[in-house]
Order: C-alpha cells, then structure tokens, then sequence
C-alpha cells in the first residue's frame, strides 16, 4: 500500500460527498443515558444500518483496490481467487512497507471503515468491530502481499481511535455552526470526515444524521509560525538540516467540570493534536480518548475524569519517526487554584503497539516493531484567561519486545511547553519550544542517538476563548 492509496480513497469519498444540503438540527430524544445513542435524523427516529455499513465498506474497498491497481507501482493489487486462497492459509507477518504508509495511511484508512459504520447509527463499539472486519478482508482480499499483523492493529485500532476523534468533530462542526453558512458547515464536515459527508450526500435525513454532543467544554487552538533549530544530533539519518514554517491544531473535547455533562460514552472526552510543516507534512498527530471512566471531584475547587484511554500517535520530527496505537490507565482534572488563576492537566501510562523508524537511514534495518510501554504528561497554567504556561511529554519506551525482525533497542521523548498571551477576544501570540530525542541501539550503526530542538513564534487563534479554563 501507498500514500496514494490514501490520498485517492479520501478524495474519492470527499469528492462524492461535496457541498451537501444542511438540515436543521432536531432537539434529542429521551433515552437511557448509560446507552451510546442513536444519532438523530430528521423524522426524530433513531436509524441503523448493519448493511449500509459492510456494502459501503466493500465498495470503497472495490474502488481503492481498482485505483491502486490502475495507478500504483509496483502493483499489489491484482488479486485473483489464487491469491485469496494463498492468503487465507499464509501466517501473518510484520511487513516492511515505508514507515509514513504503515503508521499513518492505515490508521487513516481504518478511520473510513470506522467512519463509514459510524456515520449508519452503530455505536463506537459496533463501528470497531468493523474497522477490525475491514482490515482483515482488506490483508487478505484487497493486496496480493502477505496479510500483516502490525497493519491489523494499526488500520483496525488505530483508524477507530483516530476515526472516532475525526466522527466527533465534524459532528461539531455541523451542530453549532461556528458562524459557517449551512452549506459551509457541510464543506467543513466532509473535509474533517468524508465519510460522514459522503453518507450526508446519498441518505440525506437518514443516515449521517447530525449525532449529539451533549455540549462538551470545548478548547480549540490553531497556531500558525515558524520554528528555527536550536539543537540538531541527526545521529544515522541522511535528511537534511532544515527550519520549518509549520501550522498547529488542538482540541480538547469534553473537559472535566462542566455541570451536567456526562462520560457514559467511548470518548465523551479526547484531545486531538495535528502538526503540519512545509517540510515533513504531517509532523505530528494525536487521538487520545477515555474508552470507559468516570468524573469525580475533591471540594469545590477539583474536577476530574478517570479511567481507560485509547491512544494513537505518530511523529515525525525529520530525523526519526514513532508511533504507536495504545491503551492506557490515566486522568484529566481541573484545579483552580485562585480566582484567576487554573491548573488542568493529564496523566496516563499504559501499553501499545510501537513502531519507530529513522528519517532517511544511511544502513537498513534502523525500526523497531512491537508491544512498548508508553506514558503522557501534560499541564496548562492559564492565568487570568489572558496567559497560559502549557507543557506536555510523550514517552516510548521499547520499540522492540515481541517482534523478532531486529534486535535493537528504542526510548523516544517529545516535550513542548510554550507560553501564550493572549491579546483579543480569540487572537493570541505564543512562544514554543519543541525537543524530539531518540536512544537507540542496532547492531551495526554506530550512533546512539538523534534529537532534534526547535524554538518558535507563533501567532495563535483562539475561537472559544479563555485559553480552556473551565467554569462551575
């Protein structure tokens, strides 16, 4: 599989769906609140469809074997009833294709067949299980190469922890409208998830329905601006030393503290991070979501959530790559320290299928494929809802603890901490530092590490306002 693979099945999906009719959005109806619930169509009637789901799954499966086939060389693609046969008797493998296509093409890939289950009113379990379905059939009849387990997880887990970030936001996007025009907000919603757009397109008032958020606490912040290197070890990596002007995107969905808002529901809480630069295009991205947990409180001055978090991640500071598909133990809390002054922050540890990889490796067999432990720390300090201090640090611990392909050993660190201040309602200015490192050891490559340090200024707009601090 290829980066063309994914560019052409995105666009395939995106340019179905188009410029949809909106429709107004209809009030929920009662219903347990222990239940992941129904998404809302236009007659107020709940609306699933097992069938819709597996026939569009196969079909943008059908469409993407077919492009591939025609565009994609060498060619993977042909497959025949022999080559069914010989993968369904074949044992699964780690493959070895490029590092940007396994760890970020199949998540992404497994995000539509997560989308397009989800956006025919099954529930985030239900749409996992299909996800999962879709890749298997995809390794076994959508490539002539021998199925891969590592895709398995990534496509399948990592495309719903992805996919389900993706579902969210443009359902967002269509339920309070952020000043777009209806037509606009459609635009919008297809971009974020075509395959909620695509199903908004051939059913409208039944399937893709807009789904109810519950009105979550929301923070989003999107920094544009330039980072310099202040530090560079590229240690056996033949990339070359460049600075980068870079687009940043984060939202917190869900934060803790809000009164009424509930967590009965896989991601009623997640955070989600893209990076992009002019030099790698996607630096960077993050879903992190609570699978299952529960709010609690300490006094009238704490708010917090706990419990289980579905994780992807995938970073690429131009000298190595990491990424990782995970669950994790952790929380989220809220602490106001004063009136004007708020702590929140997050914590988690946990297990997850790792990859790492170098940038242009001078020798081969420089990745790593296996279970790894992986822990995140992160805090926000907003003072005054006019400057925050924000730090985070990701963790990878062992890239290599199943997979008997290498014998090479791997911790990966990313921390950032900036500063903001903000100046208007929604228009901020921030200060960012950003470190990547990487310790590794393989046999045969003399280096023993790569990092790789950047300083940058960044103008930041703030559509909710506040810099995240949230009231009760």
């Amino acid at each position: 599989m290829t980066t063309t693979k994914t560019i052409y099945g995105a666009l395939l999906l995106a340019l179905a769906a188009g410029a949809a009719r909106a429709q107004d959005p209809v009030p929920p109806p009662v219903q347990d609140p222990l239940a992941d619930p129904a998404p809302r169509t236009a007659d107020d009637r709940p609306y699933k469809s097992d069938g819709a789901a597996a026939l569009e799954i196969v079909g943008f499966q059908f469409a993407l074997n077919r492009i591939d086939h025609a565009f994609v060389r060498p060619d993977d693609y042909g497959v025949s009833v022999g080559s069914i046969r010989r993968n369904l008797h074949s044992s699964w493998v780690v493959d070895k294709d490029p590092f940007e296509i396994n760890q970020l093409g199949h998540p992404y890939q497994g995000s539509m067949y997560f989308g397009l289950a989800r956006s025919n009113g099954l529930t985030f379990w239900e749409s996992l299980g299909y996800a999962f379905a879709g890749s298997a059939v995809w390794e076994i009849a959508g490539e002539t190469t021998t199925p891969s387990r590592n895709d398995q997880i990534t496509t399948s887990f990592g495309g719903s922890f992805l996919g389900e970030s993706l579902y969210r936001m443009a359902n967002l996007v269509l339920e309070q409208g952020y000043g777009l025009s209806p037509r606009w907000r459609e635009v919008a919603a297809t971009a974020v998830a075509p395959s909620l757009g695509f199903n908004r397109y051939v059913r409208p008032g039944r399937a893709g329905a807009i789904w109810p958020s519950n009105s979550p606490a929301v923070y989003t912040r999107l920094q544009l601006g330039a980072g310099g290197i202040s530090r560079r070890i590229v240690g056996p990596s033949l990339a070359p030393r460049r600075n980068e002007l870079a687009a940043d995107f984060a939202l917190d969905y869900g934060q803790p503290g809000k009164p009424g808002y509930t967590y009965h529901r896989p991601f009623d809480y997640f955070l989600f991070r893209l990076r992009l630069s002019n030099v790698q295009g996607v630096e960077s991205l993050a879903s992190r979501g609570l699978l299952v947990g529960a709010p609690y409180a300490a006094g009238s001055a704490v708010r917090g959530i706990a419990g289980l978090y579905g994780s992807y991640d995938y970073l690429a500071p131009q000298v190595f790559r990491v990424a990782s598909t995970g669950l994790s133990l952790g929380t989220n809390a809220q602490w106001r320290l004063a009136d004007v002054l708020t702590l929140q922050g997050h914590a988690s540890a946990g297990v997850g299928y790792t990859s790492t990889g170098t940038i242009r490796a001078s020798t081969s067999g420089q990745y790593n494929y296996g279970f790894a432990p992986q822990a995140m720390v992160m805090v926000r300090l907003i003072g005054g809802g006019k400057v925050s201090l924000d730090a985070t640090a990701r963790k990878f611990f062992d890239g290599k603890l199943t997979s008997p392909e290498t014998g090479g050993t791997d911790r990966v660190f990313r921390g950032d901490a900036s500063l903001t201040y903000r100046f208007a309602t929604h228009h901020a200015v921030a200060l960012k530092y950003i470190t990547s490192r990487r310790t590794f050891a393989f046999a045969g490559v003399p280096e023993r590490q790569q990092r790789r340090d950047t300083v940058g200024l960044y103008y930041s707009y703030e559509p909710t306002g506040g810099l995240g601090a949230v009231n009760w």
